[in-house]
């Protein structure tokens, strides 16, 4: 049995005010490509499908044409899908009943029996091949405070909601049926990128979860989203994440695209192969290292020439600056008339170096020069001192202010 792993769509993107419809298009065409020549008997979906709670009609219809066309071209394929935190996970379940009748099994809501328990069976997926189960998924969407086991922490409730699972699977299957693990969530041990970093502030600094919860000896792969960079999980081979296949920001830029395709045989996982996906729009970033505008800019004369197009790479432009500069961003749009690349945005750049802070009395507040204070703030700002021009400047208009 061979199964594809991929994770993190985020359908529906805005970048930078850019709209990524045709860079999603593009790969899940190529994904489409690698189902077939893979030969594929799963896909594995770990998550954020879309990038908002409330997809528009165009994403939402990207995604179905997906999954239509996908199901259509290979008769065989089961697809397994948890929801993100990214993602409603009521939108998302609600057309199950016409998926599956396409293979499709989708996971987002944690349900509850008529006497208010989890639902565990129902994270339960066997995993058929040739109308036979060949191995079983325990299917765990983004959990939300309530959707786990009373416990006192996340961690805990969310390892308890998976050892929960594991228990209830033995009950029923056979016991050479391998188990892959899926989920979307922060594992131990691995490593965040800037973006991943202010996700997790936005989801509330929830606590990273132990990879051990899934070192039971039937669990032979555990499919992780949540997380953008493609990665082995604290040096395990078998809990990975398959990472984003768009770069959602500028801090991963390098990252490495793809997906994860998984062989098993014989209720054993024989190989992990990663399978490069090469995103059709570059992100660039100049200069490497912040500079001045005069140097940026004329680093900015030697991009090439051409119309601005869907392929066109998005740019990111770090000026290095040690007083203000007005009319910066307008020189730069000058500059990148005629080039093909889309601006993005300009990050301004200043040393600052840490400077001791000062109680001061009512009185003495009222004694300092506003001449001085502003001098200040300049050299804390830009670790520099103030042109003379602009300290005459602002003189002349205190003098006005007190007259």
């Amino acid at each position: 049995m061979k199964l594809l792993h991929t994770a993190d769509w985020h359908i529906g993107q805005n970048f930078f005010g850019y709209d990524r419809k045709e860079e999603h298009i593009f790969f899940l065409n190529w994904l489409k490509d690698q189902v077939r020549e893979t030969q594929a008997d799963v896909l594995l979906v770990s998550g954020d499908v879309f990038d908002s709670p409330n997809p528009s009609a165009e994403s939402q219809k990207i995604y179905y044409k997906f999954l239509h066309q996908v199901s259509l071209a290979n008769s065989h394929l089961q697809i397994v899908i948890v929801a993100g935190n990214h993602d409603s996970a009521g939108r998302l379940e609600a057309p199950s009943p016409l998926l599956e009748e396409m293979n499709v099994s989708i996971k987002g809501i944690v349900k509850r029996t008529p006497e208010g328990e989890i639902d565990y069976n129902n994270l339960l997926v066997p995993l058929k091949k040739n109308g036979i189960t060949e191995a079983w998924c325990i299917a765990v969407p983004y959990l939300r405070q309530g959707d786990y086991p009373p416990s006192e922490t996340y961690s805990k409730g969310v390892a308890a909601m998976y050892a929960a699972l594991y228990d209830e699977l033995v009950k029923v299957k056979e016991p050479a049926h391998p188990v892959i693990a899926m989920g979307h969530l922060q594992a131990t041990g691995s490593e965040l990128s800037d973006n991943d970093r202010s996700e997790r502030t936005i989801i509330g600094g929830l606590e990273c979860i132990s990879p051990e919860i899934f070192d039971k000896q039937d669990i032979v792969y555990t499919a992780l989203g949540h997380l953008h960079k493609a990665q082995r999980v604290s040096g395990r081979e078998n809990v990975r994440y398959a990472g984003s296949p768009l770069p959602m920001s500028f801090a991963e830029k390098n990252y490495k695209q793809g997906v994860n395709l998984l062989e098993l045989n014989n209720g054993k996982l024989e190989n992990i192969e990663r399978i490069e996906f090469i995103p059709p729009v570059k992100l660039l970033s100049l200069p490497k290292e912040p500079k001045s505008l005069s140097e940026v800019l004329d680093e900015l004369e030697l991009l090439p020439d051409g119309e601005i197009t869907l392929q066109s790479p998005y740019l990111e432009i770090k000026v290095s600056i040690t007083e203000p500069e007005p009319s910066m961003r307008h020189q730069i749009e000058e500059s990148l008339k005629g080039k093909s690349v889309r601006l993005t945005r300009i990050a301004a750049i200043t040393t600052r170096r840490e400077r001791e802070s000062q109680i001061m009395t009512y009185e003495e507040l009222q004694a300092v020069n506003p001449l001085e204070m502003a001098q200040e703030v300049f050299r804390s700002r830009y670790d520099n001192e103030m042109p003379e021009e602009m300290a005459k400047l602002l003189q002349s208009v205190i003098r006005e202010v007190q007259s």
